[in-house]
């Protein structure tokens, strides 16, 4: 990331007012995640989100300890020193990169960040020449494996019941944000498509013509629908999740609905290559049927009823406009 020419400072060239004041700002920076894990955990996760709001609240008391070591050392000014100033000091996500994240994802994390943490002031003593900042940067190393520990155990306390609310609130996390937006744009990119393709077939009976409109036609839906479904709900309100990720599954899966059956149009002949096209529709709609049985737990023939309903008149009615 910052190549050759890397000029931060490194851990073991840091003076003991650098590395406690840098124990301050991580101290500080740590407290700030787990309340913004315990804010996006409260409805889906309490008993995780009780963990994080804890673990903060230790965290703010580890900053104070800090301070009164600091003060009494070395005054009241702290030196402008940060994470990014230090080259082997661990580093945090970056806040967008904090989105959406399960509970059991959550206590991965806090067990990752405790462990760098753990390990940064277990160094950190080792360097550190007075003896009241060698013996608070051990304690402070135990204190935050300790956290780890307790992040570790915390998944095996959940009861069931708590157990099963987080796993059923990440199942619907997962639904809003990838299911839907992917079904969505499947759906349209599998059947609105399939008149323009159709239609370009038996108006011009060129297998190259028909895959460039098809082509066409399934790239721009992808486009119209990836930004459709990012500009429409920012997740806040509904809690469907980040609308890039949303906007960016709606794109793809519309465009890879509508390539489905313009790719055949590859092949030579133009019989069969519109031959297979119905062929592989017929299967993109069978697809549609299942995620739906699998994820919105609609019936399966229910749902490929409707779906092939759909289609059908789709691809007659490219198939009249083309022939007209």
């Amino acid at each position: 990331m910052f190549g050759p020419f890397d000029d931060r400072l490194r851990l073991s060239e840091l003076s003991e007012a650098e590395i406690l004041a840098l124990a301050v700002a991580a101290e500080e920076e740590d407290g700030r995640i787990y309340r913004r894990f315990a804010a996006a955990l409260d409805a889906a996760a309490p008993a995780t989100a009780a963990l994080c709001r804890r673990l903060a609240e230790e965290e703010d008391g580890h900053r104070r300890d800090l301070l009164v070591a600091y003060e009494m050392r070395f005054g009241a000014e702290l030196p402008p020193i940060r994470r990014e100033d230090v080259r082997d000091f661990p580093r945090r996500r970056r806040p967008w990169r904090l989105r959406g994240l399960t509970a059991a994802r959550v206590r991965a994390e806090i067990e990752g960040m405790e462990r760098s943490a753990a390990a940064f002031y277990a160094t950190a003593a080792s360097q550190a020449r007075d003896p009241g900042v060698r013996r608070l940067l051990g304690d402070l190393a135990a204190v935050e494996e300790g956290h780890r520990e307790r992040a570790a155990a915390a998944a095996a306390a959940l009861d069931a019941e708590t157990a099963g609310q987080e796993r059923r609130e990440e199942r619907r996390a997962f639904l809003l944000t990838y299911v839907q937006p992917g079904l969505a744009g499947l759906i349209d990119g599998s059947i609105s498509t399939l008149a323009p393709v159709f239609a370009a077939a038996f108006a011009t009976q060129s297998p190259h013509e028909t895959l460039l409109v098809g082509l066409a036609a399934s790239v721009g839906a992808g486009i119209s629908m990836g930004f459709t479904e990012a500009l429409s709900d920012d997740g806040r309100l509904t809690g469907r999740g980040s609308p890039v990720t949303r906007g960016v599954v709606t794109g793809l899966m519309t465009t890879l609905g509508g390539l489905g059956h313009a790719l055949p149009y590859l092949l030579w002949d133009f019989w069969l290559a519109t031959a297979v096209a119905l062929a592989v529709a017929g299967l993109e709609l069978m697809l549609i049927a299942w995620i739906r049985w699998r994820f919105m737990e609609s019936p399966f023939w229910r749902a490929l009823w409707h779906v092939s309903l759909g289609g059908a008149l789709v691809v007659a009615a490219g198939v009249l406009i083309g022939s007209g």
